[in-house]
């Protein structure tokens, strides 16, 4: 599966940019970074990053995506049951979490993956590994450029809208990535972030599990 570049901003001017745009995003919210941690480590405790390993850019040399270590904030607790095992996310996730979220506060370590090159600052978001055999070959078409911070589908409905209706911004935004592109979609985010739109599907604390295509 190979991607061709849309033009000369996706194909030389993206990556520095993120680059750039990361760097100087960890030095400005230093501070901000800083509290959250030790809020973090008060209320929840340690590790203070929750990391997680997430599928990446498709490698087109083996044609499987790069697995990548992510890094948030954590937001749950380690609340197990009489069995064992760690309980719902529901159960999990602590007033103090939901507001790192609300706010995307719990994002920000993200910014260490992009300058790691594993994310860029605008592209699909990366899900979890275990999804990779459930997509659609149209649905995995998310995977041929970097996964992202923010993207269309989180501008488009966030968590609210249906796995189908992400997948196909996805894949829109993989079709045609441009300055001017990002650049609103980097607007629309503060705005969806200021708004605490979508933050859940309404049924879930998160968002429910993609089991496959939907009919």
């Amino acid at each position: 599966m190979s991607h061709r570049s849309y033009g000369p901003y996706e194909r030389y001017l993206k990556r520095p940019l993120d680059c750039l745009l990361a760097g100087g995003a960890l030095v400005v919210l230093s501070p901000v970074l800083g509290v959250t941690a030790v809020l973090v480590k008060t209320k929840l405790g340690s590790p203070v990053l929750f990391t997680q390993e997430r599928p990446g850019r498709i490698d087109p040399k083996t044609g499987k995506e790069r697995i990548f270590k992510l890094y948030k904030f954590r937001t749950m607790t380690d609340a197990r049951g009489k069995d064992g095992e760690l309980l719902p996310d529901e159960d999990r996730l602590t007033a103090f979490g939901k507001k790192l979220r609300s706010t995307s506060l719990d994002e920000l370590p993200e910014l260490l993956n992009i300058l790691k090159g594993d994310m860029a600052i605008v592209g699909p978001r990366p899900l979890l590994v275990r999804y990779l055999p459930r997509y659609s070959a149209a649905q995995r078409r998310r995977h041929e450029v970097r996964p992202g911070l923010t993207g269309l589908a989180q501008v488009h409905g966030r968590n609210a809208a249906s796995w189908n209706e992400k997948f196909n911004w996805d894949v829109k935004y993989v079709d045609r990535i441009t300055f001017l592109g990002d650049l609103k979609i980097l607007l629309d985010t503060v705005r969806v972030v200021l708004k605490k739109e979508g933050i859940t599907d309404g049924e879930t604390a998160t968002m429910a599990e993609f089991m496959g295509s939907e009919a």
